[in-house]
């Protein structure tokens, strides 16, 4: 089980199909070591790998998985404030019809940002607002509204939430706890306009907080490559989400360690 755990990780680091991860373990002595095979040991074919990722999906083990390493990081001190930070990204799925069912796929959705069409789906997430590591994700078809989802990113025993933009007038909705959790977003760039330097001063450093939640997307999307999904459906591209997330965690609660110990040298 260790084993193919190591070889599903791998996979996910590096956006592998199941016949590319055979062939990297076949090719790379590092990978090898990595999962824990020798030069001689026999190494898992496609179907077996491809067989252990359905494995996971049907079980929802990616969720467990998720919790176990958030159980580690809570362990670590790494888990730590009362705040979260929230924001929601795309994840582009292909809008050709060219395909055996001559159609899109129909759990994806298209949402309109600024004045690009996006079609795919939301990954939505929640962060620690003091280490930005990833306590809670959400996905969703693309058209749903990143603020319907604050609420659903926040830890029970959280007392602030803090949104871009897009999340204005979170406060507002049936399941806010206002008179227990202060709910902060940034203005909008046309409010921000009207602002006094002080009030931009304060916007300012708001960014500088919320962009934890960045680094996190960055992790995903551009050093594991997940920026489009490799499946259809909503429910196997969230169990890849929620695995990079896991994945995603150990990196940011490394690079947090490396920065605080630097601080205090």
């Amino acid at each position: 089980m260790e084993l193919m755990i190591r070889i599903h990780f791998l996979q996910l680091v590096y956006n592998l199909s199941d016949p590319m991860c055979e062939e990297t373990l076949h090719d790379s002595f590092a990978c090898r070591r990595f999962v824990g095979l020798t030069m001689d040991s026999k190494c898992p074919d496609e179907t077996t790998i491809l067989r252990f990722r359905h494995l996971l999906e049907k079980n929802v083990l990616d969720k467990q998985v998720f919790d176990l390493f958030k159980q580690q990081l809570t362990a670590r001190g790494l888990l730590f404030s009362k705040g979260t930070i929230v924001d929601g990204s795309f994840i582009e799925a292909p809008s050709s019809t060219k395909n055996a069912d001559k159609k899109r796929d129909p759990e994806m959705r298209s949402a309109k940002k600024g004045s690009n069409w996006h079609f795919g789906m939301k990954m939505h997430i929640g962060v620690d607002k003091a280490t930005g590591i990833i306590h809670t994700v959400v996905t969703t078809p693309a058209n749903v509204h990143d603020v319907t989802k604050a609420d659903e990113l926040r830890r029970p025993d959280d007392w602030e939430v803090i949104g871009d933009s897009g999340y204005l007038g979170m406060e507002k909705r049936d399941s806010a706890d206002p008179e227990r959790v202060t709910y902060t977003a940034a203005k909008r760039y046309s409010q921000r306009k009207k602002l006094s330097a002080e009030r931009i001063a304060d916007e300012k450093l708001l960014s500088s907080i919320r962009c934890k939640v960045e680094h996190a997307f960055h992790r995903i999307k551009v050093q594991f490559g997940y920026k489009k999904v490799r499946y259809r459906g909503l429910a196997k591209n969230t169990a890849r989400l929620t695995m990079l997330a896991s994945i995603a965690n150990m990196f940011i609660g490394n690079c947090f360690e490396n920065r605080t110990k630097v601080s205090f040298v």
